[in-house]
């Protein structure tokens, strides 16, 4: 017999919210259609907590807790809005554009970049902080794509998706801090890897424009899937996706 599933009640911005005791506080705010902003999630991916975007106020709990993260708990309450998660939020932002070469106007996702639709969702219209202003190799290695690391956030959704998805493993962090990079296999360009099978998996799920289709634009299609919330799995086998 399977167990029978556990129900929480919750309070999220003064709403009663039911979700089971398995789903975390994003998982039970987005199905009672409140919005919390991400950038490393993506359902059908691990949750790793990595852009701390999601962050939210709990009664009774000092700190911000990741929403990603975070299960739900009977009686929480939860507060998804406030001065201070939107100053919280918004610097998290300025650290992310002044740490790379996000210059919309010639990155080739500038209308269709998570990052650039997050800042205008939040209200960041300027960096208070001094740009990093980092010279990164790009990798054009590849025969069909290209690596810009100039512009990656970190996010680790295509290190995620090669993992468990394709089951690859091409792609992975090294370092710690603001001296981690994105690599292939140990190290090495791209187009001398011996795992990537070419499917297109991190192109597709790539927030930024740090991963591109050599000679091809961004489809707006792939960036609203993640904004809408569709599982990764359907994304990479719809057919309109695939290389």
């Amino acid at each position: 017999m399977t167990e029978p599933v556990r129900v929480k009640t919750l309070i999220i911005d003064d709403r009663d919210v039911s979700a089971r005791e398995t789903e975390t506080i994003l998982e039970a705010a987005q199905e009672a259609g409140l919005f919390i902003p991400t950038m490393c999630r993506l359902e059908g991916l691990s949750e790793v907590g990595a852009c701390r975007l999601c962050l939210v106020e709990v009664k009774g709990i000092n700190k911000l807790l990741p929403a990603c993260m975070t299960r739900v708990e009977e009686g929480m309450e939860v507060h998804t809005r406030s001065e201070r998660l939107d100053r919280y939020r918004r610097t998290i932002l300025e650290f992310l554009f002044a740490e790379g070469n996000h210059i919309c106007s010639v990155c080739v996702a500038n209308g269709h970049c998570e990052l650039q639709w997050m800042a205008q969702r939040l209200g960041m219209d300027h960096v208070r902080v001094p740009y990093v202003s980092p010279c990164r190799q790009i990798d054009a290695s590849h025969e069909r794509f290209l690596f810009d690391p100039n512009r990656r956030i970190l996010c680790t959704r295509y290190v995620r998706v090669c993992d468990e998805i394709e089951g690859a493993h091409t792609w992975d962090v090294m370092g710690r801090g603001i001296t981690s990079r994105v690599i292939t296999d140990l190290n090495e360009p791209w187009g001398d890897s011996t795992t990537c099978t070419s499917c297109g998996k991190c192109v597709q799920v790539c927030p930024t424009g740090a991963l591109a289709q050599k000679g091809k634009s961004f489809r707006p299609v792939l960036r609203s899937i993640s904004w809408k919330g569709k599982s990764v799995v359907e994304s990479v086998r719809h057919p309109e996706f695939l290389p």
